[in-house]
């Protein structure tokens, strides 16, 4: 693939950038509500973003809930869903799993619960919007809730876990890190990092239990971090935090199973530091996907086989700080933003909708400890 400069880059971004708006209606100049989890007192914070200039602007604390590690949207928007990494709620040693109305850019109480356990990283809304699970790292559980309304029920089921891994200072006990919902919404999947598995259920959409029904089990030390599923809707990306893979997996609709394909080595041949890989992205169109990897800093871009899945490399990009959480795509799908967690900031880059290609130089706005990057 040719190597654009940084002249040609922006020539072709700009040359996309009408089909690629109107693909949300966001019209030039209009701002955005963003909130961002941030891992301080304050919780999310709220931003507005203007796509046409790519400007990030604070407005304001958006709801005062400690360590929001993870937030989420039901399917239509009408609530938000947020993981509180505390070490104790309501009086138990668990995090806080909260939901809140949003009403014109702001954010409203809803119902708060008690997780199964300590370090709530993560949470997930299946594609009803009916259940939501939630993962415990530290306490290396998982739980589920009904969702009425916007409202958390009770825990419904929960699992707390117990195999460790290999790796002494990371798996020394189970570490549940993520959970998401096949394609079809019949099937959960928790990442578990210290087990270097993926736990398997059935999902009941109605009643927000799940039943056993498999797992996928990673190389040894590899440390399952996320899941995301392709637009094919049979090809899924586990992305391994201790080793800094991805194992590109075939998703069975027959029975929830996953299956390895082929695994990715993310680091430069010549990096031999600490490595933790992190997040992944795809667009829309399934054309592209993005990793991002810590410690090294980086994002690395990939041109993807919409049928299949497969992934041929394009390269290598700043994340423009240190430790990057998270990260995604604007509506527009021409901007990259970045919760680089340890360096305080969100990095913006352009984006090339047509090739994929990042620009290695972007801006940077001030966020305390980022963690999760939401667009209204």
């Amino acid at each position: 693939m040719k190597n654009l400069n940084r002249r040609d880059f922006l020539l072709t971004a700009s040359a996309a950038t009408l089909t690629a708006a109107a693909t949300r209606s966001l019209a030039a100049g209009r701002t955005q509500r963003v909130f961002i989890g941030s891992n301080k007192p304050d919780g999310i914070l709220a931003f507005d973003w203007n796509p046409a200039t790519a400007e990030l602007t604070a407005a304001g604390v958006a709801a005062k809930i400690a360590n929001a590690d993870w937030v989420t949207f039901s399917p239509g928007r009408e609530f938000l869903f947020v993981a509180s990494e505390v070490e104790s709620f309501n009086g138990k040693p668990t995090g806080e799993v909260a939901s809140f109305r949003v009403n014109k850019g702001a954010l409203e109480p809803v119902s708060a619960r008690n997780s199964a356990s300590k370090g709530t990283c993560h949470v997930a809304l299946d594609h009803s919007g009916r259940v939501l699970v939630a993962a415990d790292f530290g306490g290396g559980s998982a739980s589920s809730f009904l969702v009425k309304d916007g409202a958390l029920s009770e825990i419904v089921w929960t699992e707390h876990y117990t195999i460790p891994g290999p790796v002494n200072d990371r798996q020394d006990s189970a570490h549940a890190h993520f959970a998401s919902f096949s394609p079809d919404n019949r099937y959960a999947y928790v990442n578990d990092l210290g087990a270097n598995m993926i736990h398997i259920y059935r999902l009941d959409a109605a009643t927000a239990q799940l039943t056993p029904a498999g797992e996928y089990k990673a190389r040894p030390g590899a440390g399952c971090r996320t899941l995301h599923f392709h637009p094919n809707g049979v090809t899924a990306y586990c992305m391994n935090e201790l080793d800094s893979t991805v194992d590109v997996l075939r998703w069975s609709r027959a029975d929830g199973s996953l299956t390895l394909v082929t695994r990715i080595d993310l680091l430069p041949a010549d990096y031999h530091g600490p490595t933790r890989a992190c997040d992944t992205v795809i667009p829309r169109d399934g054309r592209h996907v993005y990793f991002a990897n810590r410690d090294d800093n980086f994002l690395y871009a990939f041109k993807a086989d919409v049928k299949t899945g497969a992934l041929t490399p394009i390269g290598r990009t700043s994340c423009g700080g240190k430790t990057p959480r998270n990260f995604g795509l604007d509506p527009t799908e021409r901007w990259m933003l970045v919760a680089n967690q340890d360096s305080d900031n969100v990095s913006v880059f352009a984006r090339n909708p047509v090739t994929g290609v990042l620009a290695n130089e972007g801006k940077s706005f001030p966020v305390p400890a980022p963690m999760c990057i939401l667009f209204l």
